[in-house]
C-alpha cells in the first residue's frame, strides 16, 4: 500500500551514508558479462530493450539461480553478488549499468537493509521516465561532461527507486528492518528523530511520544515492523555511525560525546559487545 508521508525519510540517511554510482557499461550486450562479487561493488542495471538471461552461481535464499528477462526492467544488487549476463549475438540487450559504492560497505544501514537482489519492470516504479530519459540521451551520445553527468544521473534513479521502496515495500519482498520501519508513517518519526539526534537521551518513553503511540503499542509495533526492539535498533545505529566516524578519523572521546556515551570506556564496550572487537583492533584490522 503507498503511503503519504509528509517528512523526509532518506536525506538524513543520505547525508551521513552516501551512495555513489559509476557508470559501467552502456550498449548492446551480446555476450555473456561477468559481475564478481570480489569486484567489490553492488550495481544498477537497466534493461532498455530486448531479452535478457541472469543468472546467480550459487544463488541460495530468495535469489533465484537464473532468470529471464522479457521486458524493460530494473535490476538492484546493493551488495557485491555474484551474477552473469547470457545472451546470443543474434539477440542482444540493451543496457546501461553503474557501479554503486555504499559509504562503509557492508557496514551501511541502506545496504545491509535491502535484499541481495530487487528486480523491478520499469514500469511499475512510477516517476523513473524523466530521469531514465536523460540518462538515456547521455549515454546514447559522446559529449562533454558524459560520464559525469551519466554518474550522477544514476544516482537520481536510484534516489528515485529508493523512495519507490519505502512506498512499496512488500511488493519489493523487503524484510523487516530499516526500510520497514521508514514505511510507516509513525514509527518513522521516530526513526528520523533517532536518525538525527543520535546523541539525545531516547527512552521508550520519548521514543514512543515522537511516533504518537503508547510505550507499549510503540515497542510491540516496532519490534514486528523493524524486527528488535527500539534499544537494540538505537544501539546499532549508533554504532554503524562510530565505525564511519572512525574511519573518518575521529577520536574516540569526540565520538563518545556525540552519541550518548558517558565516556570513551562506555563507548568501546558497546562497540565490542556489537562487533567483537574494540574500536582500536577494528580499525587496526582495515575494517
Amino acid at each position: 500500500m503507498s503511503l503519504t508521508i509528509p517528512i523526509d525519510r532518506l536525506s538524513g540517511l543520505l547525508e551521513r551514508f552516501r551512495v555513489q554510482a559509476q557508470l559501467h557499461y552502456s550498449g548492446t550486450l551480446c555476450e555473456l558479462r561477468h559481475f564478481d562479487v570480489h569486484d567489490g561493488h553492488g550495481y544498477l542495471h537497466v534493461l532498455r530493450r530486448g531479452e535478457l538471461k541472469v543468472s546467480h552461481p550459487g544463488a541460495r535464499g530468495d535469489v533465484p539461480k537464473s532468470m529471464r528477462l522479457e521486458e524493460p526492467t530494473l535490476l538492484l544488487y546493493p551488495r557485491p553478488f555474484t551474477h552473469r549476463f547470457h545472451n546470443p549475438p543474434r539477440e542482444g540487450s540493451d543496457l546501461t549499468c553503474a557501479q554503486l559504492t555504499f559509504d562503509g560497505g557492508s557496514h551501511n544501514p541502506l545496504a545491509r537493509a535491502l535484499p541481495s537482489l530487487i528486480a523491478l519492470p520499469l514500469a511499475q516504479v512510477q516517476g523513473l521516465e524523466a530521469a531514465l530519459d536523460l540518462l538515456f540521451s547521455e549515454t546514447d551520445h559522446v559529449r562533454c561532461g558524459q560520464r559525469l553527468l551519466a554518474d550522477r544521473l544514476f544516482e537520481v534513479v536510484l534516489l528515485q527507486l529508493l523512495r519507490w521502496l519505502l512506498d512499496h515495500p512488500q511488493q519489493a519482498g523487503i524484510r523487516p528492518g530499516l526500510i520497514t520501519g521508514l514505511s510507516d508513517p509513525r514509527l518513522a518519526l521516530a526513526l528520523i528523530a533517532m536518525h538525527d539526534g543520535p546523541g539525545e537521551p531516547w527512552t521508550l518513553e520519548r521514543m514512543a511520544r515522537c511516533a504518537g503511540m503508547s510505550r507499549t503499542a510503540f515497542a510491540n509495533t516496532f519490534r514486528e515492523i523493524v524486527g528488535q526492539t527500539p534499544a537494540d535498533y538505537l544501539s546499532d545505529w549508533r554504532i554503524v555511525l562510530a565505525q564511519s566516524r572512525l574511519r573518518e578519523g575521529w577520536p574516540i572521546k569526540m565520538l563518545a560525546e556525540e552519541l550518548g556515551y558517558a565516556n570513551p570506556s562506555a563507548l568501546s564496550r558497546a562497540f565490542a559487545a556489537k562487533i567483537g572487537v574494540s574500536p582500536r583492533a577494528w580499525l587496526a584490522a582495515g575494517s
